[in-house]
């Protein structure tokens, strides 16, 4: 013994403090990433479907297949599936998934007569 009197060995007293502590750490990590992919995801659905909506709308007048196909298209550029498409006489209704999010976006379209104001 070196002049220690009625004490034992306190060395690595800490370690079951600090293992409960990084695991919580790194769940925690883990939570904040999920959770920014998923706000991610779905500002990119909503964009995604935006974009598919008008461009649908734009090209419903060259036939409902022709449109259709540029929304599938435009959503597979940014990333996501077409999940659905709907349209009316003037108007295009399409639903995005990117990644775990989903997005529907709706968009009117009127043809143009000359003469009249847009």
């Amino acid at each position: 013994m070196s002049g220690q009197t009625g004490r034992g060995d306190d060395r690595g007293q800490l370690l079951p403090l600090v293992i409960p502590l990084l695991l919580m750490a790194g769940a925690m990590a883990w939570l904040v990433g999920e959770v920014a992919e998923v706000v991610v995801d779905r500002a990119r659905s909503r964009t995604a479907a935006d974009a598919a909506a008008l461009i649908a709308a734009v090209r419903r007048v060259e036939g409902h297949d022709t449109a259709r196909r540029a929304a599938a298209d435009l959503t597979e550029a940014n990333g996501g599936v077409l999940m659905g498409y709907r349209s009316g006489t003037d108007w295009v209704e399409v639903t995005v998934r990117v990644g775990r999010a989903r997005a529907t976006a709706r968009s009117r379209a009127r043809p143009v007569v000359p003469g009249s104001e847009p």
